[in-house]
């Protein structure tokens, strides 16, 4: 993967370090620390050690004293003096004995200071030296060459001290001034060619998207080959798709494919409180990216920056000044290029129905690519490239385990397998296996487990509750198939019935739908039918029948007294997880809102009314499977066919066992618990 091309730094070459120029792309500064400092002081004292000793005296017979030279003839004279170090202008030595001063006190050495001078010295003192014996030894007067050069030090370090305070001092102030001034620059962190990247090879589950980008990877790395033929390339590129599929990745993807500097910003870092700030951040993205052509710009959550003009919503709010400057200096800069300029703008959104026009038509992003959910063999690929380095058990089915997540994108079977990972440690071994892949299936979907409930009413109530799901799942014919059911407390909820579909769906009947309603009030009808009154566990369940049963009549046409027609919102999308919103306004009369509540009604007290009628019919089975889960805690499929077909009339014949995904660890004796 490591292709450098030049040391140009825009292109992030050997002298770039990885980054482009720009405050998003400079490393931290380091600080010095303080055993650098120590090293530093220790250095400083070692240079001028030497000089400093250089000049204390040799001091082998006590305290030295300064005599005049008078008195050093004297005791010359006198036979005190023992030795005499000579230069051209002093004499320094010790006494015989020793030297009393005027002021009383003793002393072993001397020196002082010759009469006359170096053109005219005193001849006569050499011959009374010898006269008396005196031990002479001459000194240069020569300075070694290291005492000069700690001497320039010495002179010429406090300057260089200023200079260096002067430097940083400057420095500071610079980017002082670059963090008041410095709004203007983009933020975008430079990927370049040079790191290790990511290829088409990382990236599974998404194959249409690969290769509608796999086009824009050629006309990279040779645009000759288009330009000579007269193709002009699509130089924008939206990627369109819910949170977790991989958009992110792609778009780096194509990067580490082409071999080209890879610039990547989030659209909320354009916009600051200063107007004008981000239309400048994006003159400066767009002025590296062509400086370091062939690259990528890749603008993550461009709704962000990119939403319709001139409207402030359905809430109101008018319009945002900052946000449309620079809407509009993203649409300039997309539409400046020249034909032969390699830059290729790339970007992410989970809502393409709220950008402006302007910046999807044909010449800025010519390509809408569709990022969905991957299907059953996109994720077991998935799965295969996020457990490589991770050590597994050869029991572990991985074809079994994409059965078992239908909607999953792939930041979802990542972490599927990293909390594999982090049970299997949690629990000491030394290989995930197939057990833990349940549970940290089960931890994701439904929480982690909580303390089990001790009050009995309770534990009735709940059992009561989970088995009227269980129950009305297991006698419609339209319904997921039932995987297991506890009443062990998982995240938010008292008890849980766990569905496991066959495969993905990507098309909903309406039988399908009505039976899931019936299925989800299966709990407020059986406290109904066997606990003689009603609780507020049912608040969730009647969320979402609502919710479905609106979206039917509204979106989907399937109500007889509306027929087929759409009711939402623009905004609205049941099928992709956008629900209905009262806040957007509606295109229908009064009248018209009073005839949708009335099917919605209808259809809630339809299914209402199956639940309550298939738990009365079957009462026995009920209450079997409430027991055995007051008494067991958890029941998985094969237990509960099992108690279902005890408890058939006879000559009925036994119900199968749901046939739904597999369970991901079927040859274990025990029953699955969720504890």
């Amino acid at each position: 993967m490591n292709n450098p091309r030049n040391s140009d730094p825009l292109r992030g070459g050997p002298n770039s370090n990885g980054n482009g120029p720009g405050p998003g792309n400079q490393p931290p500064r380091r600080r010095i620390s303080g055993r650098v400092w120590l090293i530093v002081t220790v250095v400083v004292v070692l240079l001028y050690l030497p000089y400093y000793l250089s000049l204390l005296p040799n001091n082998n017979k006590g305290p030295v004293v300064t005599i005049p030279y008078s008195a050093f003839v004297s005791q010359v004279n006198a036979g005190n003096v023992k030795s005499a170090r000579l230069s051209q202008t002093t004499a320094n030595g010790d006494f015989k004995g020793s030297y009393k001063s005027t002021d009383g006190k003793t002393y072993g050495s001397y020196t002082t200071t010759l009469a006359g001078s170096p053109s005219a010295p005193d001849n006569t003192l050499q011959d009374r030296l010898q006269t008396h014996g005196v031990a002479v030894t001459g000194v240069a007067d020569t300075t070694p060459a290291w005492l000069n050069i700690v001497g320039i030090l010495l002179n010429v370090l406090p300057f260089l001290f200023l200079i260096g305070l002067f430097y940083f001092g400057t420095q500071a102030a610079r980017r002082q001034q670059q963090g008041i001034f410095g709004f203007g620059q983009s933020k975008a962190k430079l990927y370049t060619e040079e790191r290790p990247s990511t290829t088409f090879g990382d990236v599974a589950g998404v194959e249409a998207a690969k290769q509608e980008l796999s086009e824009e990877v050629d006309f990279l790395r040779d645009p000759t080959k288009y330009q000579k033929l007269g193709a002009r390339i699509p130089k924008g590129v939206l990627l369109v798709g819910p949170p977790g599929t991989g958009k992110t990745l792609l778009a780096r993807a194509v990067a580490g494919e082409a071999h080209v500097p890879f610039f990547s910003i989030s659209a909320t870092e354009f916009v600051e409180v200063f107007v004008g700030v981000g239309a400048s951040r994006v003159r400066d993205l767009f002025d590296k990216a062509k400086a370091a052509a062939p690259a990528i710009v890749f603008i993550d959550e461009i709704d962000a920056i990119g939403r319709q003009r001139g409207s402030g919503g359905p809430l109101g709010g008018g319009t945002n000044d900052e946000r449309e400057q620079t809407l509009n200096q993203l649409l300039v800069s997309m539409d400046g290029f020249e034909p032969n300029q390699a830059v290729i703008v790339l970007a992410a959104t989970n809502r393409p129905d709220v950008l402006d026009h302007a910046l999807l038509r044909p010449g800025r992003f010519d390509r809408q690519v569709q990022v969905d959910p991957p299907d059953r063999k996109g994720r077991e690929a998935i799965l295969k490239i996020h457990t490589r380095n991770i050590p597994m058990s050869a029991a572990i089915d991985l074809e079994a385990i994409a059965q078992a997540t239908p909607g999953m994108s792939g930041a979802d079977l990542s972490n599927l397998a990293n909390e594999a990972a982090l049970t299997a440690a949690r629990k000491g071994q030394a290989q995930v296996n197939p057990r833990d892949f349940e549970e940290a299936l089960d931890r994701i979907t439904l929480g982690a487990p909580g303390t089990a409930l001790m009050n009995e009413d309770e534990r009735r109530l709940v059992a009561y509750h989970e088995g009227g799901h269980t129950l009305v799942a297991f006698m419609l014919p339209n319904v997921d198939p039932v995987h297991r059911v506890t009443i062990t407390p998982r995240g938010r909820s008292l008890g849980v019935t766990q569905f496991r579909p066959i495969d993905d769906r990507r098309n909903y009947r309406r039988d399908y739908l009505l039976d899931r309603m019936a299925v989800g009030l299966g709990g407020r009808a059986a406290e109904e039918v066997a606990c003689d009154d009603i609780t507020s566990g049912a608040q969730n369940d009647l969320q979402q029948i609502t919710g479905m049963a609106r979206a039917m009549v509204t979106q989907l046409g399937m109500s007889e007294e509306l027929g087929p027609e759409y009711f939402g919102g623009s905004g609205d999308d049941a099928l992709n997880g956008r629900g209905y919103n009262p806040f957007e306004p509606k295109e229908y009369s009064d009248e018209t809102a009073k005839r949708i509540d009335d099917a919605v009604a209808r259809l809630i007290e339809e299914a209402h009314h199956r639940a309550i009628k298939t738990l009365t019919d079957n009462r026995p089975m009920l209450d079997a499977i409430a027991d055995a889960l007051m008494r067991d805690e958890s029941l998985d499929r094969n237990q509960l066919t099992a108690i279902v077909n005890a408890h058939r009339p006879d000559g009925m014949a036994p119900i199968p066992v749901p046939i739904g995904a597999p369970t991901l660890y079927p040859d274990s004796p025990e029953p699955v618990t969720s504890v």
